[in-house]
């Protein structure tokens, strides 16, 4: 059985103030046994999360790091000092990064490597636009992001990644993939990672992100290959979270 996940990824949201009150819910409120929980925080608050968050089962990750493990990089975060903060997962390749900040596949898997090497867990994203499901290049694209990361890595490394399908025209926008739609993708992401290995097919965790919320979870996490959530505007809101990590069990 593959333990299901849900991370939660406030980007460029959310206050001290609201660290601390994830912290107070989850020191009440645990997530079924056997549900993983992860917070992916802003820099600022990611000293703060680890604090309030460590007497609680919730996991703290990043949403970026550089691809360097130091140096004359004004403004960067390499992936050794998540660690040394006692962050323990990483978001690599989220469409936001690859579209407002020109990552590209190289630089994706340039920092699946730095996260690799500092002990990080990444969480590689992969999706496509609006445009290229339309055109029906969505496996092309999403299979594709896929490959340029795996072919370059080991049987070992690959093993330590979990993957986040997010359709790009579902992030934000409300709209959402049907269970069938997200199940199908998921399906053939995990058929194309037996060409690597069968062990590696079964044992890897597929997300789903895309507007997940307290609504439509349960309906996801159903979906034989869908083994959790990375979860944007409904992890903001403590209750709406909450429910989520409750359907995940």
């Amino acid at each position: 059985m593959r333990t299901p996940l849900i991370a939660g990824n406030w980007k460029m949201n959310g206050s001290l103030a609201l660290v601390e009150t994830f912290g107070q819910a989850f020191s009440r409120t645990r997530p079924p046994e056997g549900v993983e929980v992860a917070l992916m925080v802003p820099f600022p608050y990611l000293g703060a999360a680890v604090g309030v968050l460590d007497e609680t089962p919730v996991a703290v990750g990043a949403q970026t790091l550089s691809d360097q493990p130091s140096g004359a990089f004004t403004g960067e975060v390499s992936g050794g000092m998540l660690a040394e903060l006692g962050v323990r997962y990483v978001l690599v390749g989220h469409s936001e990064r690859r579209s407002l900040f020109h990552e590209d596949d190289a630089a994706v898997l340039a920092r699946v490597r730095a996260a690799l090497a500092a002990g990080l867990v990444p969480l590689l994203c992969l999706g496509e636009t609006l445009e290229e499901r339309e055109a029906e290049r969505t496996e092309a694209v999403v299979l594709g992001q896929l490959e340029a990361v795996f072919d370059a890595l080991s049987p070992e490394e690959r093993e330590k990644l979990v993957i986040a399908y997010e359709p790009v025209w579902a992030i934000g926008t409300g709209r959402t993939a049907t269970p069938q739609q997200a199940q199908a993708v998921h399906a053939a992401i995990r058929d194309r990672l037996e060409r690597y290995a069968g062990a590696l097919a079964h044992g890897m965790r597929l997300l789903y992100g895309g507007s997940m919320n307290a609504n439509n979870a349960a309906e996801l996490l159903a979906q034989p290959d869908i083994d959790g959530g990375l979860v944007g505007g409904a992890s903001l809101k403590v209750d709406d979270f909450l429910a989520i990590c409750q359907s995940a069990g």
